[in-house]
């Protein structure tokens, strides 16, 4: 399965702001972000603007390609995949952008990574890959699988002594559960109890710029 293998604090110099895509490293003084922040390829003292420090205003595509890529980029999802979920919801009824964003929180490393069983996302992910997470008393070691309402996901028996799992339930999770999961630590299961509304999806992203960026 395809996956970006490469340095991954230059994502958050190119979308000028954090992602948080490197769990409690993001929070501490060792984040690449708080030390370089100017983008990519800019140099040293270099801006995003034209000739001579000159400030360029982005064109509406440049906008909708920003915010497509940074949603990809927060989520872990590689471009072909994206665009399988912005069709998926193109045919759903009601909106657009909120059924995809449905789609995306819904994977198995996002639903991990929500009820704070994994610092991060890239964690989580590689968590169901090495076949420590169960869905409905099955592994399921497909990160991009989409779970549903009423759906259990826990983590395995034998590996909940392993220590990520066993720091994950010393911080309590760590992040801020969303209401659509319900976290049971003392069994570390995951109870879905809905689908996530736009209201419950916490992540900074301008899904409409996204929807507008596929429908040119």
């Amino acid at each position: 399965m395809a996956r970006y293998t490469q340095a991954v604090c230059r994502l958050c110099r190119r979308e000028a702001q954090k992602l948080y895509l490197k769990g409690s490293r993001c929070y501490g003084p060792k984040c690449a972000w708080e030390k370089r922040q100017t983008p990519p390829g800019a140099g040293s003292g270099g801006t995003q603007g034209g000739k001579k420090g000159r400030i360029i205003k982005p064109s509406d595509y440049a906008l909708q390609l920003r915010a497509k890529q940074k949603c990809r980029r927060i989520y872990g999802v590689l471009e072909t995949q994206f665009r399988r979920y912005v069709r998926e919801a193109q045919r759903e009824r009601g909106v657009t952008g909120e059924a995809l964003l449905q789609h995306l929180e819904r994977r198995l490393d996002n639903v991990v990574y929500r009820a704070g069983l994994a610092p991060s996302r890239s964690a989580a992910r590689q968590a169901v890959r090495h076949r420590h997470v169960a869905v409905n008393g099955r592994v399921v070691d497909i990160p991009s699988f989409s779970v549903r309402e009423g759906d259990v996901v826990e983590v395995r028996e034998r590996s909940r002594p392993k220590k990520p799992f066993a720091l994950a339930k010393e911080s309590g999770g760590g992040a801020q559960v969303p209401q659509w999961l319900d976290v049971d630590w003392s069994q570390f299961r995951v109870a879905v109890k809905g689908v996530p509304t736009r209201e419950q999806i916490d992540s900074d992203v301008n899904e409409a710029l996204i929807v507008e960026y596929y429908a040119r």
